[in-house]
């Protein structure tokens, strides 16, 4: 399980300074489903295993809400325990990219695969239980209050006492970087910014900063267990977590499914859990307005990435309808 490139000195320095001996380590690979950060599976001599997360160069263009990620990714870690929602434990983290040596988090090996699309899903009643339980988990993690609101590590602005005005700097982040890289959206930007701009006031009911994962897509929640008697193991990758509203993660979690507030298994274990599962009109318009973030995130992101062909094609053809549609329901 050892890679031999250009990697190997990162890796071995990573674990150095995180106090891991050379001679307690048996090997190492990179783990494949990391998008933005590189991903490395570490074994030790007595059998346990943990993963080291290591951000690409901050030289590499970006998106501006993409600096130092791994310091939400430790605080949603750490969050989670308190809130006894099952997740990676964080053994060491050194999240700033302006410190001494390259950034790195080093984290507990969990159990599982992620939950899969198409062929091999969760269906019927099982699917149905693992929603319910995935809704309860959510739940819990939403009763962690935080100290402000906004990104833990200040990249789109420092934290503040209203949500509106840490989500108007999220999207005109987003929106500026759009304009920098000039990506391909359904609309342009000036008529983009004026919807999100004209919904806004829906987001002023919005007092407390709780925990949100913000990209709880079935790839980052993790099952266990033989087909049919499944469970969720873990919610992972907490890297684009916010101090926020809890109903941006309903974004996410609808990305491949039904959509959150219709769906009546997550409704019936987020409501357990203590969850809002009533919607009027200003909840609906600001989930659209996270929905609206996201979608923009994704259409963004292929830019500065570089991504091939395909994948932008898969990203105007899966994601611009979907990001049409949230402006839409602005309205």
């Amino acid at each position: 399980m050892t890679a031999h490139d250009g990697r190997t000195g990162r890796v071995a320095e990573s674990l150095s300074r995180a106090g891991v001996p050379a001679d307690r380590i048996t090997g190492w690979a990179p783990l494949a489903g990391g998008t933005y950060n590189d991903l490395y599976g570490v074994e030790l001599v007595d059998g346990v295993r943990l993963v080291l997360k290591v951000p690409p160069s901050p030289d590499l263009p970006r998106l501006t809400y993409e600096r130092e990620l791994l310091r939400g990714e430790a605080q949603f870690y750490a969050s989670a325990a308190v809130a006894g929602v099952p997740a990676p434990r964080v053994l060491h983290s050194e999240p700033d990219e302006a410190g001494p040596g390259s950034p790195f988090l080093l984290m507990t090996h969990c159990p599982g695969t992620p939950w899969a699309l198409g062929a091999g899903a969760p269906a019927g009643a099982e699917r149905d239980r693992l929603r319910s339980r995935l809704g309860a988990l959510v739940a819990r993690s939403h009763t962690v209050p935080g100290p402000g609101f906004g990104y833990p590590s200040g990249s789109t602005g420092p934290l503040t006492d209203r949500w509106a005005t840490a989500f108007a700097a999220m999207t005109d982040a987003v929106l500026a970087d759009a304009e920098l890289h000039r990506p391909w959206l359904p609309r342009d930007v000036p008529s983009i910014r004026a919807a999100l701009a004209a919904a806004a006031p829906a987001l002023d009911e919005v007092r407390t900063p709780a925990l949100v994962h913000f990209d709880l897509w079935p790839g980052n929640v993790l099952l266990d267990g033989a087909e049919g008697e499944r469970e969720i193991s873990a919610l992972i990758d907490g890297e684009r977590m916010v101090w926020g509203d809890p109903l941006a993660d309903f974004a996410s979690l609808s990305l491949f499914d039904t959509a959150a507030e219709r769906d009546a298994a997550f409704l019936a274990g987020y409501g357990a859990g203590g969850g809002r599962t009533d919607f009027d009109a200003t909840a609906l318009r600001r989930i659209a307005l996270y929905r609206c973030y996201l979608y923009l995130i994704m259409l963004v992101e292929v830019a500065p990435r570089g991504s091939d062909a395909d994948r932008r094609r898969w990203v105007r053809e899966f994601v611009g309808p979907r990001l049409e549609a949230a402006l839409t329901a602005l309205l």
